[in-house]
């Protein structure tokens, strides 16, 4: 099996020296340097270089600038997504934006992981879980999301929050480790 295969299938992958696997990141990284530089009233050209990054975009969205990611191609946003500035998905697995979703600056999903075994994490070895949010979400500054979260349609994620577990639909979640303090 092949270290791509692993890394998407969610089990222990080399990513360190995987000539293919860097490639794939030097060309997203190339990508996300020519988006982050240029001039923000640029947007037609901006919108050209992230579909051609996103593995999947619906018709009106923005990113501010800047934006950081390690493949793209793992990233999905839907119709009517919003970023503000500092936006960085390490995207080793799927990041699925529904609808309607509003990030503020500052925030991070973070797909990979390393295991707790220190001889395993010594050798390089990774995993990259997915990452789900649903439609009309808003997510406040400074946020993590990190690898294995899912969060439902409808909820708000209060700035600083560290979503370590799935967040259900129709909430307010909030905290180091984010939990939900009101029902919607």
């Amino acid at each position: 099996m092949l270290e791509k295969d692993k890394m998407l299938a969610g089990e222990l992958y080399d990513v360190n020296y995987n000539k293919d696997l860097e490639k794939e990141r030097e060309q997203a990284k190339d990508l996300c340097y020519e988006f982050n530089n240029l001039k923000p009233s640029n947007r037609d050209a901006q919108i050209q270089i992230l579909k051609k990054l996103l593995g999947k975009t619906k018709e009106t969205f923005r990113i501010e600038q800047p934006f950081m990611c390690d493949y793209g191609y793992n990233i999905e946003i839907g119709e009517n997504f919003y970023s503000n500035h500092n936006l960085i998905i390490l995207d080793g697995n799927k990041v699925i934006f529904g609808d309607n979703v509003f990030i503020a600056p500052n925030c991070s999903f973070y797909t990979a992981g390393h295991p707790l075994e220190v001889e395993l994490r010594n050798k390089g070895l990774e995993y990259a879980k997915p990452i789900k949010v649903g439609n009309n979400v808003w997510i406040g500054g400074n946020v993590i999301v990190l690898p294995d979260v899912t969060i439902g349609d409808n909820t708000v994620i209060g700035a600083g929050s560290v979503v370590t577990k799935d967040i259900p639909s129709n909430v307010v979640a909030v905290g180091n480790p984010c939990k939900v303090i009101k029902h919607l």
